[in-house]
């Protein structure tokens, strides 16, 4: 019998589309899984594809199966079992064999795992694998950190498994060690920011219009057709016109509003504040879940304070207000992914990964959670202006955000003074002002610290201020 192309170890849910996914693509897959019977319930539930599948009970017969140098996917829980898994296989690996963990790693660990291993004649590859279960059995998004030789040895299989966009697989090496696991991090942290900012949307419409769920379902089915077309706009749309199948009451209206997370969104706000860079649309939808998860206090809350006295949402021209919404969600998210992005361009610079933003961009088109037509224009941004310093001042960029500003602004006030959360698109709206402010008060926080501190601050004419007019100052300063 041949030899396996490539090995996958873990067959639950996403492990076995993965496998699925890579035998239907003509590849043969050698498959472990702890509990024997999974294997073999998996090799027989298999069907046509079975030829490509070497179920295996042992991890020595699992690796023997694979042709070296052996690439082999680890698709088990993150975190401590990875390693344990790998020193599992050790024993029994060879020179130049490839460790992949396809998992929600934290890039941290995965650049760990890559030192670990760069003396020991193994390599590790850190994949980032976006689509979730139906993205890993019919062509996610992947995104690839290790050598380029490790890369050069599963191009194949995983190119032909990727999803395809236009023809072209949105897959791709982006640079050593973590790089990987650190892009998928950040969409992770988009993905946040977009869901809250459309949820956000949602309760403008629900509590400020009063529209029933399927009416703003209606309208979200409307936005798909236009600019905001993408994959969580179409399900956004679905979810609300979708019915309980047992009260027959719309289902988003029987889902209790405690929202979880996996822990990718945090990481994603903790690395941009690492890094120092803003990524406050990120950080407002991480916080917005956080406080969704405290209904009990949430709850008790309101019998304390109340709801905030003010007037019903007033809207003269309903149809003008709706295509307002419409814009400021569309200039929201542009914060979100010129935050995203610019992390991740800061994180090149830390890491020496070279991240390619035009590559990133383009394999987010397909396959994975946030893709959408958006990202074309994002892969064209990038691709004329390579060294941009920041999405929102490329020329289409800038001209979006010229044209959605005054449609954000009025929906954001329009929002606050209704008494209605927009945590996301308030962020995203200060974001703004910040960024396109040549002067602003920090100023003043300098003057601060130098009042409380040791240490002088830069005067707007450049010349030394050191202690300001109050001499050597009286604190530590912050």
């Amino acid at each position: 019998m041949a030899q396996a192309e490539i090995g996958l170890i873990g067959l639950g849910v996403m492990g076995s589309n993965l496998a699925l996914n890579i035998a239907e693509k003509g590849n043969k897959v050698a498959v472990f899984n702890r509990t024997v019977a999974r294997t073999h319930e998996f090799y027989r539930e298999a069907g046509a594809l079975r030829d490509n599948i070497v179920p295996c009970d042992t991890i020595e017969e699992f690796v023997a199966a694979i042709r070296p140098p052996r690439p082999i996917i680890i698709m088990i829980k993150a975190g401590d079992p990875v390693d344990q898994q790998m020193q599992q296989l050790r024993p029994y690996l060879e020179k130049n064999d490839i460790l992949i963990d396809a998992g929600n790693a934290n890039f941290r660990d995965t650049m760990r795992r890559f030192d670990a291993l760069k003396d020991t004649g193994l390599t590790f590859i850190g994949m980032g694998v976006s689509g979730g279960e139906e993205g890993a059995r019919h062509g996610p998004s992947i995104m690839v950190g290790g050598t380029e030789g490790s890369w050069k040895r599963v191009e194949k299989v995983l190119t032909s498994i990727a999803a395809q966009y236009n023809g072209e697989p949105c897959v791709a090496w982006l640079g050593e060690n973590g790089a990987g696991h650190f892009v998928k991090t950040i969409h992770n942290g988009i993905e946040y920011a977009d869901m809250q900012m459309i949820a956000e949307i949602y309760g403008i419409l629900r509590d400020g219009l009063k529209m029933s769920a399927g009416e703003i379902g209606e309208v979200f089915a409307d936005w798909n057709k236009g600019r905001l077309n993408s994959y969580l706009i179409e399900i956004t749309a679905k979810v609300l016109q979708a019915a309980d199948p047992i009260s027959g009451k719309p289902i988003v209206d029987v889902i209790l509003d405690q929202a979880g997370q996996k822990g990718t969104g945090k990481w994603s706000v903790i690395e941009a504040q690492n890094l120092g860079v803003p990524a406050t649309a990120i950080e407002a939808a991480v916080a917005a879940r956080g406080i969704s998860s405290m209904k009990g206090e949430r709850e008790a809350a309101e019998k304390v304070l109340g709801l905030p006295p003010v007037a019903p949402l007033s809207v003269s021209d309903r149809a003008a207000f709706i295509k307002d919404l419409e814009l400021a969600l569309l200039a929201a998210k542009i914060g979100a992914y010129a935050q995203g992005f610019a992390v991740m361009a800061a994180a090149s610079k830390e890491y020496k990964w070279n991240l390619p933003m035009p590559t990133i961009a383009r394999i987010w088109r397909a396959g994975c959670i946030i893709r959408s037509q958006f990202l074309d224009e994002i892969t064209t941004a990038f691709t004329k202006n390579p060294d941009a310093v920041n999405l929102i001042v490329t020329p289409a960029f800038a001209a979006m955000l010229k044209e959605t500003d005054a449609a954000l602004r009025r929906v954001v006030s329009t929002a606050v003074l209704g008494g209605l959360p927009v945590p996301a698109l308030a962020s995203a709206l200060g974001y703004f002002d910040s960024y396109r402010r040549g002067r602003g008060t920090a100023n003043l926080i300098q003057a601060q610290r130098d009042f409380f501190g040791a240490h002088g601050f830069d005067r707007i004419d450049g010349a030394d201020s050191h202690h300001g007019p109050w001499g050597s100052g009286l604190g530590t300063g912050a």
